[in-house]
């Protein structure tokens, strides 16, 4: 069975749940690591007042036992604890009262989901459609992410992540070894490697702030440890960097994705884009460079994964841009609703996430079983075939 988990939840409701199906049983949970991941994404330099309010913990209630996956579904909650100041005007319960009571929203924001998800399911209140498109849900694929990386690291495979570009400012390229990466964007209030470039963008953030608008970014995650093999060329829908981008684009504000050197493959030559083979005895088949991000032909080709993504600004300001009623069809500022200056931090997190499921589900397409020890077996069959090929 393919991994694969669905969420459900508003960002002022109750709580956000996600449920993942097609786990092996006998993967050992480190709860404290999941919820470091989670408090991973509410950290950063730009973000607001929401974040002061919720500490987010993953709650389980089905499929683990004692620790260990079973096999079974596995369900978790994530609790809102914004939802006390939302309970009249988020309750499923039908309510008396005007609409100032009920906080509906008719003044969709450009760039927001608001007014196509009002004309497509037909809602007279915008606020059905913006309590789900929230970024808000993000909090529970990190979740599902963050199992699926602990998945990951019970065979060798770690991913990092770092900010490239917020807005007009551009991170200095720094080559480090991952587990040092890791550590140092960690340390750091906007995940770059380089302190001054940190001082600088904070301040940017700052001014982008005070101004009532919002900035954007590029966020880059590496995948390293992946063996060759995950993915396939045989079919559209096998090909795991293309399974990669539709996951990344699916994460609230990207606008774009690259794998490896992306882009600026197509203003180069080919000598200066593909990767020469090698070989040694130590390291078997390998590439003398990575502009390709450790694919070709939609497989993995043992380099590590290297993914960027951009995320446009939030459409939430301050300064609200110009928008149309929906009950007068009058011009009118776009209604606000309480947002960040910058989310571009929060979003290299979630990109890290997103990218290890689609890794995690690969690995298990191609070693599968329904237990951890069965997968085991199977990965070690395959790395004795590489060994003698």
């Amino acid at each position: 069975m393919s991994l694969r988990y669905l969420t459900a939840g508003e960002t002022h409701g109750p709580q956000l749940t996600a449920i993942i199906e097609g786990l092996p049983s006998n993967l050992n949970i480190d709860f404290e690591e999941l919820n470091f991941q989670l408090h991973r994404r509410q950290k950063g330099y730009g973000r607001g007042r929401r974040m002061q309010i919720e500490k987010d913990q993953a709650n389980f209630v089905g499929g683990i036992r004692h620790g260990y996956t079973t096999g079974a579904p596995v369900a978790l909650v994530v609790q809102n604890n914004d939802w006390k100041h939302w309970q009249n005007i988020m309750n499923i319960e039908p309510i008396e009262g005007s609409d100032e009571e009920k906080r509906r929203v008719h003044r969709p924001r450009p760039g927001h989901a608001d007014l196509n998800g009002g004309l497509k399911y037909n809602h007279k209140d915008l606020r059905n459609v913006l309590e789900r498109s929230s970024a808000r849900e993000t909090t529970v694929r990190v979740a599902c992410g963050a199992i699926a990386r602990q998945f990951l690291a019970e065979f060798g495979i770690k991913v990092a992540g770092r900010v490239i570009r917020i807005g007009e400012i551009e991170a200095p390229y720094q080559e480090m070894p991952i587990d040092e990466l890791i550590a140092v964007t960690e340390a750091s209030s906007v995940r770059v490697t380089d302190a001054e470039t940190e001082k600088k963008m904070e301040a940017y953030i700052d001014q982008i702030k005070q101004e009532g608008d919002s900035i954007g970014g590029i966020v880059e995650c590496i995948v390293e440890g992946v063996p060759v093999g995950l993915g396939s060329h045989v079919q559209y829908d096998r090909k795991l960097d293309a399974r990669i981008a539709q996951g990344v684009m699916s994460i609230n504000a990207f606008k774009g994705v690259e794998i490896g050197i992306g882009f600026e493959a197509g203003t180069i030559r080919g000598s200066q884009v593909h990767d020469e083979i090698l070989y040694s005895e130590e390291r078997g088949y390998h590439r003398a460079t990575n502009r390709l991000g450790g694919f070709e032909g939609g497989m993995t080709n043992g380099m590590p994964v290297v993914v960027r993504g951009v995320m446009k600004p939030i459409p939430t300001l301050y300064k609200p841009l110009q928008s149309v009623d929906i009950d007068t069809k009058e011009a009118f500022t776009a209604q606000v609703e309480r947002s960040d200056a910058c989310a571009v931090p929060a979003a290299s997190v979630v990109m890290e996430h997103v990218v290890a499921w689609e890794v995690a589900k690969a690995f298990l397409e191609k070693f599968g079983g329904d237990s951890m020890e069965e997968i085991r077996a199977n990965f070690a069959s395959y790395q004795a075939q590489l060994e003698n090929y």
